[in-house]
């Protein structure tokens, strides 16, 4: 295992070796998985995106490929690679390659920009990272570059549909090669290694490197198939993106039941509505909103929609209006689902025995072997059954911890080993877990969730700015939308472009203020720390 401080199995030595005889960690490896699938159906399709089809040979050829290209340039066992590309089917080869030779991936959303993407860079001691050129009107590439000068150890850039320039090394021969590379020799991963990370944003409002590995990765996919029936017949529906987790895991899925993936680069209802018709779509993992925009599509019901199995929706929780249109309209069932990528991916969701309108509000029960209990917030134990609290979880996909971060872990494990969500909630008489609050200021807008304090930080740099609290005030298709509140500064009357313009390039626009409002002053502690909740509830009472 890497020596990499307070990066560890968190799970007890008694579970570890429960989890290890029950096969719920049998010590394999993705690689081991895919082999496998290759292994038995070879020529079944694995992947596609409206513009290239791989079989399951084809892609295993393609990750080794590229693998052998990465080693061919200095990238090492241990050696950590960014993949900032879009929802292109060579994300799956470019990403996966990388276990292949011992190192550890960081998939970056193609949101990010300069500052974003040069912290993840940074912070996780990246050697190298793989990009695209121009996409949606931004230089990506150049974006690498105009970075690189500051970052020493970043050694490898490589990239895919980009035009070839000095400094970086294109993936794109290798990935429209066929067969296997000669003379490579693949690195055996430690299943109890870490070979990911992925970043999520603090408390104190920087990102932070979630880090696990095969065990603790496979389990949330392996279990989810299990207790949704997911099989070989599956063709499963992903626009949600490869670079989240919830992307990631449906990858692993996939292969775990040796089913098919179509990947959609990008969401619009029509064409979600299309793919389904097309593809014989039977299960797709979606938020809220973009179940709300299919179903609500002028002409939705001209789609055949009758191969839909299942629809697994997260992120925010569906209004029981959305419930009732899905149960008019498709016959297949409709589940919730929470969780997070520090345990896992997958934790709780609801059942497809349950009457999704009597559990509506709720996001279901315990996967199989994961537990949760409902705490006194910042304690430990127990609280009696229908008392609020804060979620704490416990399982064989908790992450392994955040990279070089022992405050942070120190922070968000208990004692006794169980992870501190900063979510509120209660577990009804039905067993069903109800999300109540947040104990973070975490905002999370369709399913994107970040922290404010990174866009504040910005904003206060801004001259017309005296004080400010970006918000996420409720909103029935999003769950939350950017509210940006602010105290001027003498002399100036600023509108919500200004400061829209002002952030554009720096961060995901899924982080720009939607909303401004204007302020003679905040609310404010005694100690002079801004009351977001009364600021929140001032806004929604103003109307």
């Amino acid at each position: 295992m890497q020596d990499i401080p307070d990066v560890m199995l968190r799970q007890s030595p008694e579970d570890q070796a429960r989890y290890r005889a029950a096969g719920i960690w049998p010590d394999e490896t993705f690689a081991d998985v895919l082999r496998a699938r290759v292994a038995r159906h070879p020529d079944r399709e694995a992947v596609s995106d409206g513009r290239n089809r791989l079989s399951y040979r084809e892609l295993e050829d393609a990750i080794l490929r590229v693998a052998d290209l990465l080693a061919r340039h200095g990238i090492r066992p241990g050696d950590v690679v960014a993949v900032q590309l879009p929802n292109w089917i060579e994300f799956v080869p470019a990403y996966f390659a990388i276990e292949r030779i011992g190192a550890i991936g960081v998939p970056v959303s193609i949101d990010f920009r300069a500052r974003e993407l040069d912290y993840v860079l940074r912070t996780a001691d990246c050697r190298g990272v793989i990009t695209c050129g121009a996409y949606k009107g931004f230089d990506h590439l150049g974006m690498v570059e105009s970075l690189r000068a500051d970052l020493p150890g970043l050694a490898f850039v490589g990239t895919v549909r980009a035009e070839p320039r000095a400094g970086s090394v294109a993936l794109d021969p290798v990935l429209t090669a066929t067969g296997r590379p000669e003379g490579f020799t693949e690195v055996r991963t430690d299943p109890d290694a870490m070979m990911r990370m992925m970043f999520t944003s603090g408390t104190t409002g920087n990102p932070k490197g979630v880090t696990h590995n095969h065990n603790t990765s496979l389990w949330p996919a392996r279990m989810l198939n299990m207790d949704m029936g997911v099989g070989e017949d599956e063709v499963m529906l992903l626009y949600l993106p490869l670079a989240l987790n919830w992307g990631y895991l449906s990858v692993l899925q996939t292969v775990l039941a040796g089913c098919r993936l179509v990947i959609m680069e990008k969401f619009t209802a029509e064409a979600a509505l299309r793919a389904i018709e097309a593809e014989r779509v039977t299960y797709v993992a979606t938020a809220p909103a973009s179940l709300v925009a299919m179903l609500a599509l002028p002409g939705q019901e001209k789609y055949d929609l009758t191969s839909l199995r299942t629809v697994i929706s997260g992120g925010t929780s569906c209004p029981v209006e959305t419930i009732r249109t899905f149960r008019k309209r498709i016959a297949g069932d409709l589940i919730e689902l929470y969780g997070m990528l520090e345990c896992g991916g997958y934790h709780t969701y609801t059942r497809r025995g349950d009457d999704p309108e009597k559990v509506a509000g709720s996001v279901g029960r315990c996967g199989t072997e994961m537990r949760l209990r409902i705490s006194p917030p910042g304690g430990t134990g127990a609280l009696p059954p229908g008392e609020t609290g804060e979620i704490q979880s416990q399982g064989p996909g908790t992450q392994l911890g955040y990279y070089r971060r022992p405050e942070a872990n120190a922070e968000a494990f208990t004692p006794d080993g169980w992870f501190r969500s900063g979510d509120l909630g209660t577990i009804g008489p039905d067993g069903n877990l109800r999300i109540t609050g947040r104990l973070k200021e975490m905002i999370n807008r369709g399913g994107k969730k970040y922290y404010p304090r990174e866009v504040e930080e910005l904003l206060y740099t801004h001259p017309a700015i005296l004080h400010c609290a970006v918000i996420g005030l409720p909103d029935p298709r999003l769950g939350e939308r950017n509210c940006l509140c602010i105290v001027p500064r003498p002399g100036h009357s600023p509108a919500l472009a200004d400061f829209t313009a002002f952030l554009a390039g720096q961060i995901a626009t899924y982080k720009l203020p939607e909303q401004l409002e204007i302020l003679a002053e905040m609310p404010m502690t005694p100690t002079g720390k801004i009351q977001r909740h009364r600021l929140v509830k001032m806004i929604v009472e103003k109307g």
